[in-house]
């Protein structure tokens, strides 16, 4: 996750974090991505079925019964394990987890043993009754998918309608008190959409959004063709960041965040260092603590059946299932034994086996080495590139000594290609 209204906006400064010494134990759920242990936040895909018929769904979730899911006492049973584990935040997800009988039960479960816990749901089922419920666990916090204005939305969710249940069930989680969030997933169909969220935002008083950056799996994955040409996501992260802008210099204070591609992270500091030299320096530094992509580390993921992966788009990787290890066991054997485990152990520090231009990155320790998913959808190699890296390759070549220096040395390179291209400078 990459702060936007946090670095760019100046909504935290480095000694916020340090206020409570960087312990993820410590840390309130909006600064973990600063954690300096990484315990994994948790996604629990507690659920295939869902209500909607949505285009990207990465867990192909039907409205249908589904064999094989961990039963209430399974669950409680890694509840009990990821606890003692110290993993801070427990997602509910799905499918629609909503649609869980024992969803309640299980939330009050996980709260009675110290963890926080979240909701990502698409909204429509949220009811003022169930938000009454939700709101009684304790919940700290429900994130709803939106993937645009009504039109958009609704195409991609499937049903006609998706947008006002969404939006109601918005409201009524809103008011029990529960903070709410948007989340909205960008590609070429709807990007040009981003101001339609910062609009819902403002309209139904909502504090939160963040802007997932599209993640595709497997060779050949159909999802690459929808994903946001370099220039195109370099428009709709600087539109972003534009509109959090906007919201702040109207007395707002929203949490504004973009995920799963940290080049934002350099992006939007060498956009400060033209625009404010002595805040880059401060976002430097808590880019730094970010250590960017944590997959298989500072987040994990447990499928419907127990099975465990490095997030929620590893689901060709498994490590092993809670049903007959504990997920605490899984996530901590990094022996090589296995294939499995040597994967985990890459995962944790991907630095020695990256290739091509990510090798002398200079925002590699930033950016943590990108999505691996992408990379292997794209060439079928795990370690090469992230074909969404969207950094030049002055970008990320500037030298370690200039990199306070990097506007001015962008724009230098800029020109001289500039007059390059129009057959060299004139008189």
């Amino acid at each position: 996750m990459i702060g936007i209204s946090k670095l760019y906006c100046g909504a935290v400064e480095p000694g916020d974090v340090l206020r409570y010494d960087r312990d993820s134990a410590k840390l309130p759920s909006e600064l973990l991505q600063f954690a300096r242990d990484k315990k994994p936040v948790v996604v629990w895909n507690c659920t295939q079925r869902c209500n909607l018929k949505c285009v990207h769904c990465y867990a192909q979730s039907e409205d249908r019964q589904y064999a094989g899911e961990m039963s209430t006492e399974e669950a409680k049973e890694m509840i009990d394990d990821l606890a003692a584990f110290g993993a801070p935040v427990l997602l509910f997800s799905g499918g629609e987890p909503t649609i869980r009988k024992d969803l309640i039960e299980l939330m009050h479960y996980a709260k009675s043993k110290g963890m926080r816990v979240v909701i990502s749901t698409n909204g429509t089922l949220i009811t003022p009754e169930r938000a009454r419920q939700y709101a009684e666990v304790g919940l700290s916090y429900v994130g709803v998918s939106l993937d645009g204005g009504r039109e958009t939305h609704d195409k991609f969710r499937g049903i006609a309608g998706s947008f006002d249940k969404a939006i109601a069930g918005i409201r009524n989680a809103r008011d029990v008190g529960i903070k709410v969030g948007l989340r909205m997933t960008v590609n070429k169909r709807n990007w040009q959409d981003i101001p339609e969220i910062f609009e819902v935002m403002k309209a139904e008083n909502v504090p939160r959004a963040c802007f997932y950056h599209l993640v595709y799996t497997g060779r050949g994955s159909e999802l690459m063709k929808e994903d946001l040409d370099h220039d195109e996501t370099r428009t709709a992260v600087r539109l972003i960041m534009d509109k959090t802008k906007e919201m702040f210099e109207a007395g707002l204070t929203p949490e504004i965040l973009t995920v799963d591609n940290h080049a934002d992270g350099p992006f939007v500091y060498m956009e400060l260092c033209k625009e404010n030299p002595e805040r880059a320096e401060e976002v430097l530094q808590l880019l730094q603590w970010n250590q960017g992509n944590s997959s298989g580390n500072g987040i994990a993921c447990v499928s419907w059946n127990g099975e465990v992966y490095a997030d929620q788009f590893w689901r060709h990787y498994p490590f092993g299932n809670v049903r007959q290890r504990p997920f605490s066991e899984i996530w901590t054997d990094v022996s090589g034994a296995t294939g499995q485990s040597e994967l985990m152990s890459k995962l944790k520090d991907k630095r020695p086996h990256l290739k091509g231009r990510c090798v002398e990155c200079l925002w590699l320790n930033i950016c943590g080495g990108n999505f691996r998913v992408r990379a292997e959808a794209a060439t079928g190699d795990l370690w090469e590139p992230d074909p969404a890296c969207y950094l030049t390759d002055v970008e990320i070549g500037l030298p370690s000594a200039k990199i306070a220096d990097a506007a001015d040395v962008l724009e230098s390179e800029m020109a001289a290609e500039a007059g390059a291209s129009a057959g060299g400078p004139k008189d």
